[in-house]
Parts: C-alpha cells; structure tokens; sequence
C-alpha cells in the first residue's frame, strides 16, 4: 500500500468485477477514494446473475488503505447516472481525478459462432448498448467533474489493441468503438490539462474466465489441460497495477492517446501480478497464437 493517490476521488464505471473491480482495488491501494458503480447489489443481481457486488468491491477497496463507496449505477438508465454525477459532487467536492471506464455486461448477448445476419439482431444491439451507450453516458455525465480542473485522467478499457477477428462482429465493433473513444477524448482534454487513453488485459484471469475453466485462482494452471494459451493468463491486478501507478505519475500526459497493454503499463513502471510473474501476452501472441512457434515448443516461464 502507498499514499500516491491520497485526497484523489476516482470513479469506476463497471466495478463490480474483473478489471473494474481490480482497477477499483489497486487505485484504493494507493490511498484514494473509490466511488465502485455498478449493477449487482447485495439486494439484486444484474442480468449477469453472478455472484459479485458492488459492496464486495467497495470493502476490498477499503481493506486496501483507500475509500470505497458502492454506488448502484445502471450506466443505461440516465437518472442512475445522474445520480451518480449528484453524489460525487456531495460527497466528493464535485471533482474527479481519474475515470475508468470499465462498463460491459455484454457477454449474455454475445454469439461467437453463427454469422451475424443469423444472429438475434435485438440482443446483439443489447450487448452494442450495454458496451458503447453505457461508456458515452458516463462520459457525457462524468467529464465536466474530470475537467473540473488540471490533471484529469480518463482510461477507456477496452479488449485488445487493434481492430481484429474475435469471431464475434458484434464483440469486435464494440471494443474498437470503445478505443475510438479514447482517441477522440485524447485530442479533446489536453485544453483542460487532462489525459485520455486506452488500456486492455492480456488474456484475462477473471472470476468469470475461472469458472469458464471449471478452475480457482489457487488451481488456476489446471485450466492449461483445456487451453495451452491458458498459461499465459494474468489476473485483473496487473492491469489494475499499472493503471494505479500511470494515475500517480506526474507525466502521465506522456500516454495521452494511446492504446496501452497491462504487460506494457507493467513494464514501464515495474509492477508484477499478484504472483509475482510480469505475463507477456502480447509476445505469446505475436510468437506462438499468431507467428506459428508450436505451443508445445514454447516455455511459458520464458514469458513471464
């Protein structure tokens, strides 16, 4: 734990789990105070129907040495989101440090395998709403308290760093959206001395990729059985990490608009998984996912 962020108010939008949720943590572990938004509550479960809450994320973020303050935020309904805006501003003096935009609540609604113009068209454009609106509302609501004054930082995360075949249209039209909107934002806060980018995961070690696996976070390398990329996977700490430490960084503005790995974040403020390991997807990718190296042939302690 550390004081960097001490008397800073970030906001994270989609906390209740994954990279929201580790994001939420890491920034908490630094000393600031966290408002978790999210859908799933203690009392209702978003349609997501898992387990995790904003409360959970909001003690963790505590436990950690910050602030966390659960918001129930449904970032498609305005009102939640104005209301939202309103407690920050009660509660926070109005002002926003650092914004995450984390929201999804996609993956119900995504088909990876029938073609798109076989697909149900309606719950396609759910999965385009909960993943693009959901960021333009927060955005629009949000950024007049991250501009309230110099230093804002704004991170888009999205899933991977270029347009590319996921296998799902749909999946793939909204990550690039939710890059492009980092870009925009880039070329747009630098006026009010803020930063704007985009960050992604390696292959992401999540509480939902876990039971996907049938695997925990203590078992985790029994899912490399199922998947040999498997090995490769980080936990949403490291990204969470290297966020935390790009948000205390004075010349921060150095990353304004550009789309940033955890392994790169990672690297350049030396910060490890929770493990203690640094995984290099993006090399695995390049040697042995895209490049042709045999995945038998390849030694995952080599990238890590």
């Amino acid at each position: 734990m550390t004081s960097a962020l001490a008397g800073k108010v970030a906001v994270v939008a989609g906390a209740t789990r994954g990279c929201g949720r580790a994001i939420a943590v890491e920034l908490g572990a630094s000393g600031a105070t966290v408002f978790a938004a999210g859908r799933s509550t203690r009392e209702r479960r978003s349609e997501m129907n898992r387990s995790e809450t904003i409360e959970e994320t909001a003690e963790l973020i505590t436990a950690a040495g910050g602030t966390g303050i659960p918001v129930r935020c449904d970032f498609l309904v305005q009102d939640d989101v104005d209301a939202l805006r309103g407690r920050i501003a009660s509660e926070a003096g109005g002002r926003v440090d650092v914004l995450i935009d984390d929201v999804w609540g996609g993956d119900p609604f995504i088909d990876w395998d029938t073609p798109f113009w076989e697909q149900d068209v309606e719950r396609s454009v759910r999965a385009w709403r909960n993943g693009l609106e959901t960021h333009l509302r927060a955005l629009h609501a949000l950024l007049p308290l991250v501009t309230a004054g110099p230093g804002g930082l704004v991170v888009e995360v999205t899933d991977g760093v270029a347009d590319g075949n996921s296998g799902s249209l749909v999946y793939d039209q909204v990550k690039a959206g939710v890059r492009r909107l980092a870009l925009g934002l880039s070329e747009q806060l630098p006026e009010f001395g803020g930063t704007a980018l985009a960050a992604t995961p390696g292959f992401l070690r999540s509480e939902a990729m876990l039971d996907h696996f049938k695997v925990t976070e203590e078992n985790w390398r029994d899912g490399i059985a199922v998947d040999p990329h498997f090995a490769l996977s980080e936990t949403p700490h490291l990204l969470g990490r290297g966020i935390a430490r790009l948000a205390a960084d004075e010349e921060r503005a150095r990353w304004n608009g550009d789309i940033v790995t955890s392994h790169a974040l990672a690297d350049a403020y030396e910060v490890d998984d929770l493990d203690g390991s640094r995984p290099d997807w993006p090399r695995w990718m390049k040697d042995v996912v895209s490049g042709g190296l045999p995945v038998e042939q390849a030694d995952p302690a080599a990238y890590r």
